[in-house]
């Protein structure tokens, strides 16, 4: 009995140690999470995108962020690396990108522009032939672009969700997420990249990972959205206030992804996950996060599925706010909305989900 005993005391002693001093590569920082409001007004539980039909993507995964050609047809980024063109439902192989796509825009000439993970800004013309517009803004780091939004003068805007998280170095952007939530020490920020000129500059840094980025019909501001911090922000471009951030929609019930201009001056931002409780709470604790960030994946905490998208305005008015309580598309990134549709964007699945509006 002494020997168990003892042979307990020493697994117990290592647990421990392991627990409180094994290296992970995240130095959490303290900071004081909003309380959740949880599924309130207006963003209250309804079956909205219960109306949404599924258009089978085969064998390709993750439909990250879609974009509306200068041709009608729709564009779609995936997980393998492809560029998947959808006409009249049915899908074909568009592009071969490489690396991770994630946001998606089309240019005043009708070229395609990719916010690639891996592999930085890329162009793709209408013969599906891909070239590298930046790979990073300093010479020598990789950039790891997330979203873009593209000027009236071509200029285009995008945020980088991570300096220190990079979702090649780090198993994939979801992965690299994850951790930069975790640490929560301000690695991201928002860039514009001239073309003509091939030069970058910063306009905003110190960012909780920053997603989604969107331009107005006017061009005189930008829309972010800062993941961890469940907000949207607001970046004047020109005007008195010309340079200014705001925050325009706090507190958001979930995590916000993608950002896209829409019809009639209103954005869309899809809240790929709820907001989780434990991590919340742990927010000024930062010896406990590298703790659970030493727990096996299994036992951390996890995304729960849901399907939920919303729509807003320059002035911060949550226009609409649209649930599928079966979360039948889980983790949904975002929305293209066309003249006639609403297509949901997802990290998962082999599905691009859309809404007819005349359905809603």
């Amino acid at each position: 009995m002494k020997r168990v005993l003892g042979y307990f005391g020493i697994l117990l002693a290592g647990s421990i140690v392991y627990l409180l001093a094994w290296p992970v590569p995240i130095e959490p920082l303290s900071w004081q999470a909003p309380t959740d409001r949880g599924l309130v007004d207006p963003f209250a539980p309804n079956k909205l995108l219960e109306t949404a039909t599924a258009i089978d993507l085969g064998k390709y995964e993750g439909p990250e962020d879609a974009a509306l050609g200068r041709d009608n047809l729709v564009y779609v980024t995936t997980e393998s690396g492809h560029i998947l063109r959808v006409r009249n439902r049915q899908v074909e192989v568009f592009a071969d990108a490489g690396g991770r796509p994630l946001g998606i825009e089309v240019d005043a000439d009708g070229s395609l522009v990719v916010a690639n993970a891996y592999l930085g800004l890329q162009r793709i013309d209408s013969q599906g032939d891909v070239s590298r517009l930046l790979g990073s803004v300093d010479g020598s780091t990789p950039v790891y672009p997330n979203n873009l939004a593209i000027a009236q003068d071509r200029k285009i805007y995008f945020t980088e969700a991570s300096s220190k998280f990079g979702a090649d170095k780090y198993r994939g952007s979801l992965n690299a997420s994850l951790l930069d939530i975790m640490e929560h020490g301000g690695h991201g920020g928002v860039f514009v990249f001239d073309p003509e000129t091939g030069t970058s500059r910063q306009l905003l840094d110190d960012l909780n990972y920053p997603n989604g980025v969107a331009i107005s019909e006017d061009n005189g501001y930008l829309v972010i959205a800062e993941t961890s911090n469940y907000r949207i922000l607001k970046h004047w471009l020109t005007g008195p206030r010309q340079g200014e951030t705001e925050v325009l929609l706090d507190n958001l019930p979930g995590f916000p992804d993608n950002l896209k201009s829409g019809k009639a001056g209103r954005f869309w931002v899809g809240l790929a996950a709820p907001r989780n409780d434990l991590i919340d709470k742990v927010s000024d604790k930062p010896w406990l996060r590298k703790v659970i960030q030493r727990l096996p994946s299994g036992l951390r905490p996890e995304a729960v599925p849901s399907s939920h998208v919303v729509a807003f305005n320059g002035e911060g008015e949550v226009l609409m706010s649209m649930h599928e309580p079966n979360a039948r598309f889980p983790m949904l990134t975002g929305v293209l909305e066309t003249q006639r549709s609403l297509y949901l964007t997802s990290l998962l699945g082999h599905e691009l989900p859309v809404i007819v509006k005349g359905d809603l």
